[in-house]
């Protein structure tokens, strides 16, 4: 028996979950979920506003594909609602990062931009529920929005948060 001529190469191995995607490129955007008046700065973010990602995401986006920025000093409101039909979500600005580790501490960088129960399964905004988080964004620097729940940032549920010394605002990379 001789090996036969047309043997299929080994199928590549699928990418960690812990990838990231390369941060946002191009012109920044106003998506009809955010907007700036003045001082203050309002997003509507949707957990599970997707199907992509077993609806772990923000708006459809994961792994930082999703770039907002606000300018220093804003007063920061998250309307924040999950459309996941099955499981809890959480959304918190924590320390930026370019993976997610498979834990990230519940501690949020600025006061009050964590929303409630942000570990728990079963006390985090559940499917259908909706909560509302304002914090101002007091130190320009790169920060990430994630879901707190043990597993979910490290399957990809996380944007990048930028909080602009310059005064930009927008976002880049919605999904949309």
């Amino acid at each position: 028996g001789e090996p036969a001529a047309d043997t299929e190469a080994p199928a590549a191995a699928a990418p960690a979950a812990t990838e990231a995607a390369a941060p946002a490129s191009g012109e920044m955007t106003m998506p009809s979920w955010f907007s700036v008046d003045g001082s203050n700065v309002s997003m509507d973010i949707i957990a599970g506003a997707t199907d992509r990602g077993n609806y772990w995401n923000y708006n459809g986006s994961q792994f930082g594909e999703m770039t907002i920025t606000v300018p220093v000093g804003a007063n920061v409101t998250i309307n924040f609602s999950n459309e996941d039909p099955n499981m809890a979500h959480s959304i918190g600005v924590s320390e930026g990062f370019d993976s997610a580790p498979a834990m990230v501490e519940a501690t949020p960088v600025f006061e009050g931009a964590m929303s409630g129960n942000p570990t728990s399964m079963t006390d985090a905004t559940l499917p259908g529920q909706s909560e509302t988080i304002t914090f101002t964004a007091s130190e320009a620097g790169e920060y990430t929005l994630v879901c707190y729940i043990p597993g979910h940032a490290v399957s990809g549920m996380w944007v990048r948060f930028v909080v602009s010394a310059d005064g930009d605002a927008g976002v880049m990379g919605a999904a949309m």
